[in-house]
């Protein structure tokens, strides 16, 4: 991936297509969005978890993960669409772990012009989930500029614990196996899928700016379908291909190793990149040579490694290898941020790592 919505237009003049999107912030007790963290790696097949800032997998890496309790997640995303006639706007949490778009969570399903397809159709979301059954609708971006005929979207009869009207599923098509309740092996096709399919981009790829988080603001981003918004990247995108490890290919799954500065933490293995998940994790032998190398002690009272002012000075780059290309996370960068400290029970001069 290169990831209340303002009113602005969707930019429709040439593919990829730009979407402006709203970030939900929530500032539950950061013990909290670990767990929420560690309960959605559970979701992901294999994935487990030990302790309270590692994964106990072997050898799975970094996993920045989903939505998984869509109500208190602190990093959420919604986008707003419009489904139907008469047009109903619906306010969509955006997920990268699903493939399926539905509504009917908080604003009802209205509509003259969807078909019901009579096939059932359920998610799960390990805290919130839907049930419901398929229609074939009508779908708009912005201002009703562009149109999506006959999207396969899903219209809950009961969703619990569901923050928003809906999800809209930005995973891979693979991510909707087992959605179709009558046909398991089945997948609908995504939004993504349905773009390419029309024509309507050339690339079938989906892009995320995320603005950074700023205090008592509401920060925005963007979200761009068919590649990459080239006004939010000085450099040139690459690609790598997804991973064919299960159960990291049915997601945005890929294979990299990581090394702390010129230190190899991490030897290559297949991960989950993904949109929602509020910290970093790695493998537990990874985590542990990161916290010697660090110096980083765990904070009792919200769980993240501390350090002091002289070893964030003396911290290197946490290093990323995909493919031929190597993606530093810079020191600043690994750090929660300072003026956000008090939402996780640290002091103002405080450094956690994220």
């Amino acid at each position: 991936l290169a990831f209340s919505v303002t009113g602005s237009p969707v930019e429709v003049r040439n593919s990829p297509i730009t979407l402006p999107i709203t970030r939900r912030l929530a500032f539950p007790n950061v013990t909290d969005l670990l767990r929420h963290d560690e309960a959605r790696l559970a979701t992901f097949g294999e994935y487990g978890t030990h302790g309270r800032r590692d994964v106990d997998t072997s050898p799975h890496p970094i996993v920045p993960l989903s939505h998984t309790d869509l109500r208190n997640s602190f990093s959420g995303y919604t986008v707003k669409v419009i489904i139907g006639d008469p047009p109903a706007i619906y306010d969509l949490i955006l997920d990268g772990s699903s493939a399926i778009t539905w509504v009917g969570a908080s604003a009802p399903y209205v509509s003259f012009s969807g078909v019901n397809t009579r096939e059932p159709v359920a998610v799960d979301y390990l805290y919130g989930s839907f049930r419901g059954m398929t229609y074939s609708n009508i779908m708009y971006f912005g201002v009703r500029q562009l149109l999506v005929p006959r999207m396969q979207i899903g219209v809950a009869s009961t969703a619990w614990n569901i923050a928003a009207d809906g999800v809209i599923g930005i995973g891979p098509t693979l991510s909707g196996l087992d959605t179709l309740q009558n046909s398991l092996d089945q997948t609908i096709p995504t939004i993504t899928d349905r773009l390419f399919s029309l024509g309507s981009i050339t690339r079938p790829a989906v892009g995320i700016f995320f603005q950074p988080i700023v205090v008592n603001t509401v920060n925005h981003g963007e979200i761009t379908f068919g590649g990459s918004h080239p006004q939010m990247h000085d450099q040139t995108i690459k690609y790598t291909d997804i991973t064919t490890t299960v159960p990291s290919s049915r997601y945005w799954g890929i294979d990299l190793r990581v090394t702390y500065g010129k230190k190899n933490i991490l030897d290559y293995t297949a991960g989950i990149v993904d949109c929602g998940c509020t910290f970093i994790y790695l493998a537990t032998d990874a985590y542990d040579r990161y916290k010697a190398a660090t110096g980083g002690i765990v904070n009792e009272a919200n769980g993240l490694l501390q350090i002091s002012l002289a070893e964030y000075d003396a911290l290197s780059d946490l290093n990323f290898h995909i493919g031929e290309q190597i993606y530093p996370l810079i020191p600043n960068a690994q750090i929660w941020p300072r003026s956000l400290n008090e939402k996780i029970e640290g002091g103002a001069n405080d450094i956690f790592l994220i």
